[in-house]
Protein backbone atom coordinates (compact mmCIF):
# COMPACT_ATOMS: atom_id res chain seq x y z
CA UNK A 1 0.00 0.00 0.00
CA UNK A 2 1.09 3.26 -0.83
CA UNK A 3 1.91 6.42 1.43
CA UNK A 4 -0.46 8.89 1.56
CA UNK A 5 1.12 11.93 -0.52
CA UNK A 6 2.33 13.69 2.50
CA UNK A 7 4.07 11.09 3.96
CA UNK A 8 5.81 9.93 0.63
CA UNK A 9 6.88 13.88 0.46
CA UNK A 10 8.36 13.73 3.63
CA UNK A 11 10.19 10.56 2.72
CA UNK A 12 11.91 11.98 -0.17
CA UNK A 13 12.72 15.69 2.11
CA UNK A 14 14.22 13.24 5.09
CA UNK A 15 16.77 11.61 2.20
CA UNK A 16 17.15 15.20 0.59
CA UNK A 17 18.11 16.37 4.42
CA UNK A 18 20.43 13.42 5.09
CA UNK A 19 22.23 13.80 1.49
CA UNK A 20 22.44 18.07 2.02
CA UNK A 21 24.67 16.92 5.94
CA UNK A 22 26.93 14.73 3.57
CA UNK A 23 26.91 17.30 0.75
CA UNK A 24 28.28 19.67 3.48
CA UNK A 25 30.86 16.99 4.56
CA UNK A 26 32.18 16.47 1.09
CA UNK A 27 32.61 20.14 0.07
CA UNK A 28 34.67 20.98 3.76
CA UNK A 29 36.93 17.64 3.57
CA UNK A 30 37.87 19.36 -0.69
CA UNK A 31 36.12 16.71 -2.36
CA UNK A 32 34.24 19.50 -4.44
CA UNK A 33 33.37 17.99 -7.26
CA UNK A 34 31.39 15.44 -5.68
CA UNK A 35 29.75 18.04 -3.28
CA UNK A 36 28.41 19.54 -6.75
CA UNK A 37 27.24 16.37 -7.86
CA UNK A 38 25.36 15.69 -4.11
CA UNK A 39 23.71 19.45 -4.41
CA UNK A 40 22.40 18.70 -7.71
CA UNK A 41 20.61 15.26 -6.18
CA UNK A 42 19.89 17.24 -2.94
CA UNK A 43 17.84 19.91 -4.66
CA UNK A 44 16.46 16.76 -7.24
CA UNK A 45 15.17 14.72 -3.65
CA UNK A 46 13.60 17.79 -2.20
CA UNK A 47 11.55 18.91 -5.00
CA UNK A 48 10.31 15.60 -5.75
CA UNK A 49 9.13 15.20 -2.12
CA UNK A 50 7.41 18.62 -2.95
CA UNK A 51 5.86 17.03 -5.52
CA UNK A 52 4.84 13.64 -4.17
CA UNK A 53 3.07 15.56 -1.03
CA UNK A 54 1.24 17.36 -3.80
CA UNK A 55 -0.40 14.07 -4.57
CA UNK A 56 1.66 13.02 -7.59
CA UNK A 57 1.87 9.52 -8.42
CA UNK A 58 4.91 9.14 -10.32
CA UNK A 59 7.77 11.95 -10.50
CA UNK A 60 10.06 11.09 -13.22
CA UNK A 61 12.86 13.09 -14.11
CA UNK A 62 16.60 14.53 -12.99
CA UNK A 63 16.40 18.57 -13.98
CA UNK A 64 16.25 21.07 -10.97
CA UNK A 65 14.86 23.58 -13.62
CA UNK A 66 11.75 21.23 -14.88
CA UNK A 67 10.87 19.70 -11.25
CA UNK A 68 11.15 23.48 -10.14
CA UNK A 69 8.78 24.66 -12.23
CA UNK A 70 6.51 21.38 -12.06
CA UNK A 71 6.60 22.89 -8.18
CA UNK A 72 5.87 26.34 -9.65
CA UNK A 73 2.19 24.94 -10.74
CA UNK A 74 1.65 23.78 -6.85
CA UNK A 75 3.24 27.06 -5.47
CA UNK A 76 4.14 29.98 -7.11
CA UNK A 77 6.92 30.89 -5.26
CA UNK A 78 8.97 28.20 -6.55
CA UNK A 79 9.00 30.11 -10.33
CA UNK A 80 10.86 32.93 -8.70
CA UNK A 81 13.99 30.58 -7.91
CA UNK A 82 13.91 28.46 -11.44
CA UNK A 83 16.60 30.36 -12.93
CA UNK A 84 18.81 30.80 -9.56
CA UNK A 85 18.59 26.80 -8.50
CA UNK A 86 18.31 25.63 -12.32
CA UNK A 87 22.18 26.26 -12.44
CA UNK A 88 22.34 23.15 -10.28
CA UNK A 89 21.59 21.11 -13.58
CA UNK A 90 24.71 21.97 -15.07
CA UNK A 91 26.70 19.67 -11.85
CA UNK A 92 24.69 16.36 -12.74
CA UNK A 93 26.82 14.97 -15.61
CA UNK A 94 30.16 16.59 -16.08
CA UNK A 95 30.71 16.19 -12.47
CA UNK A 96 30.64 12.67 -12.65
CA UNK A 97 32.53 11.25 -15.87
CA UNK A 98 35.78 12.44 -17.87
CA UNK A 99 34.30 12.95 -20.86
CA UNK A 100 31.85 15.62 -19.62
CA UNK A 101 34.77 17.78 -19.36
CA UNK A 102 37.23 18.42 -22.49
CA UNK A 103 40.72 17.31 -21.36
CA UNK A 104 40.50 17.16 -17.89
CA UNK A 105 38.48 15.25 -15.02
CA UNK A 106 36.08 16.73 -12.44
CA UNK A 107 38.68 16.36 -9.85
CA UNK A 108 40.49 18.87 -11.08
CA UNK A 109 38.08 21.11 -12.61
CA UNK A 110 35.32 21.72 -9.42
CA UNK A 111 36.61 24.12 -7.06
CA UNK A 112 35.90 25.54 -3.72
CA UNK A 113 33.95 28.48 -5.02
CA UNK A 114 31.62 26.31 -7.08
CA UNK A 115 30.76 24.05 -4.57
CA UNK A 116 30.17 26.36 -2.00
CA UNK A 117 28.00 28.38 -4.17
CA UNK A 118 25.97 24.42 -5.11
CA UNK A 119 25.98 23.92 -1.23
CA UNK A 120 24.30 27.20 -0.42
CA UNK A 121 21.93 26.56 -3.86
CA UNK A 122 20.64 22.98 -2.23
CA UNK A 123 19.92 24.30 0.78
CA UNK A 124 17.80 27.20 -0.22
CA UNK A 125 15.74 24.20 -2.37
CA UNK A 126 15.59 22.35 0.96
CA UNK A 127 14.19 25.28 3.18
CA UNK A 128 11.98 26.29 0.68
CA UNK A 129 10.75 23.10 0.60
CA UNK A 130 10.44 22.36 4.23
CA UNK A 131 7.98 25.14 4.93
CA UNK A 132 5.11 22.96 3.44
CA UNK A 133 6.31 20.17 5.55
CA UNK A 134 6.08 22.24 9.11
Amino acid sequence: MRNDPKAEGARWLQQAQIDLHWCRHLRDQGAWYLACFLAQQVAEKALKAFLYAQGEELVVGHSVRQLCLRAGSYQPTFQQSVSRWGILDSFYIPTRYPNGLPGDIPANVYQQDLADNAVKLAEEVVAAVEVYFA
